[in-house]
């Protein structure tokens, strides 16, 4: 059974370019202290603003010389653009995996205790709707600007809004599965809630937290890069996309490559994630593979 999910996902075109795509971004993002030209945090007033395809001589405290090379020109404080933007992969593409499993765990573990226990319910989801109605750029500024601008805090910060979104949806699928007959043949047969909430009814949301999930990345990945933008995400001094972005907008009208050139490392991102979820989508939700069927 599994072989045969996994041979009709991989059988999507749209999982393959995706996923391959986002793959190549990972190695890219693993592999930044090999492919990166320069040290990322190395200054160099000599080579600032450099354009892409540019070289530089460079004094090391040795008195050596060596010639760089800017794959993608240089900042104004002459640090390599190419090497910070494959550092600057390996936090985002963290942050939206790490910011995907954490709304999908506790989401799932909301939802499955308001679908399941009625008395609950109305606790749970009120709570939820609560998060809900906050701007999730909002919540999160509120709560980096009262606990610090740590990846943890970042994470937790973009996580918090992304859960009552995944908890509504494993709530729904808990309320149309518990009064299937094998469910109710389990409660009859005293079988313990755990084990009735683990074997019979998660399985029927997997997939639809899979999807939903690549989602919650990309999304998350996005938040990230405004947030930096903005100036309350990372650190300053933190090799992010956005961080690489909001340095270049002073100087963008001149110099227009410190800003787009990062910015096509965000945009591959979130589009690989995204076209990665709709294939997904199209090959793990059932009701909408016989909707596009006919």
């Amino acid at each position: 059974m599994l072989r045969k999910v996994l041979a009709k996902v991989f059988a999507n075109w749209s999982v393959r370019i995706g996923g391959g795509v986002l793959l190549l971004l990972i190695a890219l993002s693993a592999f930044a202290p090999w492919l990166g030209t320069i040290d990322p945090t190395m200054l160099d007033p000599g080579s600032q603003n450099l354009l892409p395809l540019s070289t530089n001589v460079f004094m090391t405290l040795d008195g050596d010389e060596f010639e760089p090379f800017f794959l993608m020109g240089s900042d104004s404080l002459g640090r390599d653009i190419w090497s910070r933007a494959l550092y600057g992969g390996r936090v985002s593409i963290t942050l939206g995996i790490s910011v995907a499993v954490l709304a999908v765990l506790f989401g799932t573990l909301f939802g499955l205790l308001s679908g399941y226990f009625r008395p609950v319910d109305a606790v749970v989801m009120r709570v939820m709707d609560g998060f809900m109605s906050i701007p999730a750029i909002l919540f999160a500024i509120s709560l980096i600007a009262m606990f610090g601008n740590k990846l943890p805090v970042v994470i937790t910060a973009i996580a918090v809004p992304s859960i009552p979104r995944i908890a509504r949806l494993v709530r729904s699928v808990v309320l149309s599965v518990r009064e299937e007959p094998y469910v109710e043949a389990a409660v009859a047969l005293d079988t313990p809630v755990w084990k009735i909430l683990w074997r019979h009814i998660l399985p029927n949301a997997t997939a639809p937290l899979i999807v939903q999930g690549t989602y919650v990345c990309a999304e998350a990945i996005l938040v990230e890069a405004i947030l930096s933008f903005l100036g309350v995400g990372m650190p300053v001094e933190a090799a992010t996309w956005g961080n690489i972005m909001a340095e270049g907008r002073s100087q963008f009208n001149a110099f227009p490559h410190m800003v787009l050139l990062p910015g096509v490392f965000l945009v591959l991102t979130i589009l690989s994630v995204n076209v990665l979820g709709d294939g997904l989508r199209d090959t793990l939700d059932p009701k909408f593979s016989k909707r596009s069927d006919k």
